[in-house]
């Protein structure tokens, strides 16, 4: 189950049924990326995930994916962590997704929402991922991070890399050697930013709350790299694959879109973003 074309195409649902069903706790002895453990069941995933004494996240051990980071090239997170430092860095920048803070920011996500779609182009083809849904999360991200707007499309593309498939014909980068080097360049753009906002006062932004942290205040290189790396991509890969993703499922399913439409009483503006 770690061919990557089972996912691509869809036809992975069978596999996992199997498992499941005949084998919850499978060892694969050989694969493209060496041997690995599967894991279906929710309770058996749920008791991993919670006993951190037996089952480690650390990159030391082997980290989060099933294949290994190239020798020093590896970029420690507070992902690849185990507590307690996972959850001191963790903790660093929780409150800025915290629910009463985005409650904040929906004013700001309304108008920026409104405005990207009363520009969109009528009766001719768009890119939708392309034009609405990672142009939204840039500026989102740009906002969290108090980043340079007028740079904002290089956290898109730094996410790009920092997931990329350098085997795939269409990736961004096709190297693991080109990889590390745009994510040492993203790294020395992000060190500007932090040394200037760890001479300065807090402010609440992802880059000064990790500069005045003690837990992430003397990050090394790797670890620095790997931890704005990690920030991005799970403020960007995610949203925007949902923005996508959530439109296709109500073209797909419209009886769904129809009951949105019945009930946009109760949820004001929600159709006419869609």
């Amino acid at each position: 189950v770690s061919n990557p074309h089972l996912y691509q195409d869809d036809t992975w649902r069978p596999l996992f049924e199997k498992l499941r069903r005949d084998d919850p706790v499978h060892y694969c002895e050989a694969s493209p990326f060496g041997p690995y453990w599967s894991v279906t069941r929710y309770d058996d995933i749920f008791a991993v995930e919670l006993d951190h004494a037996t089952y480690s996240s650390s990159s030391e051990l082997g980290g989060i994916q099933v294949a290994d980071q190239p020798k020093g090239q590896e970029r420690t997170s507070f992902i690849r962590m185990d507590p307690p430092g996972h959850t001191a860095q963790r903790r660093t920048v929780a409150p800025i997704v915290a629910p009463s803070n985005l409650a904040n920011f929906e004013p700001l996500i309304r108008k920026r929402t409104s405005d990207v779609l009363d520009a969109l182009p009528r009766n001719e083809t768009f890119d939708w991922a392309e034009t609405i849904s990672t142009d939204l999360t840039n500026m989102m991200l740009a906002t969290l991070f108090d980043f340079p707007w007028e740079d904002r499309m290089k956290l898109s593309w730094w996410s790009d890399v920092a997931i990329a498939n350098v085997d795939s014909p269409d990736a961004v980068v096709h190297s693991e050697d080109e990889r590390y080097d745009e994510m040492l360049k993203m790294g020395e753009y992000f060190r500007r930013l932090w040394d200037a906002r760890a001479d300065a006062p807090p402010t609440f932004d992802l880059v000064s709350m990790l500069a005045h942290s003690e837990a992430t205040r003397n990050l090394q290189a790797r670890e620095f790299i790997g931890t704005i790396g990690l920030l991005i991509v799970g403020g960007n890969d995610t949203t925007r694959n949902s923005m996508s993703g959530g439109l296709m499922a109500l073209v797909e399913n419209p009886e769904q879109f129809e009951l949105v439409r019945a009930r946009r009483d109760l949820i004001p503006n929600l159709v006419s973003e869609i």
